[in-house]
């Protein structure tokens, strides 16, 4: 695990960074999983309350609850998938299983967020608040194309830093770090060869209900 960087500064308290913790076979079995999850519940183009602006990101869920967004009803967790209206397949055991090695947490996530990245996609700054079980951690597994991810404090205007984030890396937010605003600035095309066409998978795991 490392406590920092390699640029001169440590990351907040409860925020652990694991780069290469998935090997290579790890990580295409993972797709693997990845993939028959988007079977069952395709990527989709979600948008911001409100506005009805789309995200840059195309996105799905497994495991009983889906993060989703739409125009009309804005952030919320919900047990079926918004187009389909079918319930989100399972969190591989997998998935589980990095979340019990590398947060000790006692209950298991209940969702999973999956976001697909091109080389022009990103994600502006913010918070993970819409859960419940706010003393759970947040999981990200990265897969694919490297990505350029910034990382803030619990307020909007505090000091951000930028760190890469490579395939098969596992970042936890966890104790004070748990609602720092983070956000990803660009993503590196053609830095992995997993994904066929290039891109960038993350994994975001949640605990939700207490």
């Amino acid at each position: 695990m490392a406590t920092n960087t390699g640029t001169g500064w440590s990351f907040p308290e409860g925020v652990k960074f694991y780069p290469e913790y998935l090997t290579r076979e790890h990580q295409r079995a993972l797709l693997e999983e990845v993939r028959e999850v988007v079977a069952a519940a395709p990527l989709y183009v979600p948008v911001m309350p409100g506005t009805g602006t789309p995200l840059s990101v195309r996105m799905t869920n497994c495991g009983p609850l889906g993060w989703v967004t739409d125009k009309d009803h804005g952030y919320r967790y919900q047990s079926v998938h918004p187009v389909t209206q079918a319930a989100w397949p399972p969190i591989p055991d997998s998935l589980i299983h990095i979340w019990e090695q590398v947060t000790g947490y006692p209950k298991p996530p209940d969702a999973c967020l999956v976001n697909f990245y091109t080389e022009d996609a990103r994600m502006g700054l913010h918070q993970d608040k819409d859960e419940q079980a706010l003393e759970a951690p947040v999981v990200s597994v990265s897969l694919g194309d490297t990505c350029l991810f910034r990382l803030g404090g619990r307020r909007r205007d505090d000091r951000t830093r930028s760190f890469r984030l490579a395939s098969g890396d596992v970042l936890v937010l966890g104790g004070e770090g748990r609602l720092a605003f983070h956000g990803v600035d660009r993503v590196y095309p053609g830095t992995s060869t997993l994904l066929k066409n290039g891109g960038r998978i993350n994994l975001t795991l949640r605990r939700v209900n207490l």
